[in-house]
């Protein structure tokens, strides 16, 4: 069995991304309440929802769901230049380690 929270996934992406639940709600498309209930475990997120949370956050949706324990950087529109930056500063925080 897989020990994995949803709800606290989301929660916890929210307030790194400086969000209300209401400013998630706006973005995705459905009441405050029902940000709510997915932090608190009281609903699951449709198919579609669960695509808009992903964009959202710049996580795969397989993040989301505890599938993938690994979080990626979504680099997409910066140049090779801005790739090879970032790319060097995950290298030197994981020496740091």
């Amino acid at each position: 069995m897989v020990d994995f929270d949803f709800g606290k996934r989301l929660r916890d992406l929210r307030l790194q991304s400086g969000l209300t639940q209401k400013q998630l709600a706006a973005r995705i498309g459905v009441t405050t309440s029902v940000v709510s209930f997915y932090e608190l475990r009281e609903r699951t997120p449709s198919p579609e929802v669960l695509a808009k949370l992903a964009d959202v956050f710049h996580v795969s949706t397989d993040y989301l769901l505890g599938i993938d324990k690994a979080r990626t950087i979504d680099v997409s529109g910066l140049d090779d230049d801005d790739i090879q930056l970032v790319s060097l500063m995950v290298q030197r925080l994981r020496e740091k380690k």
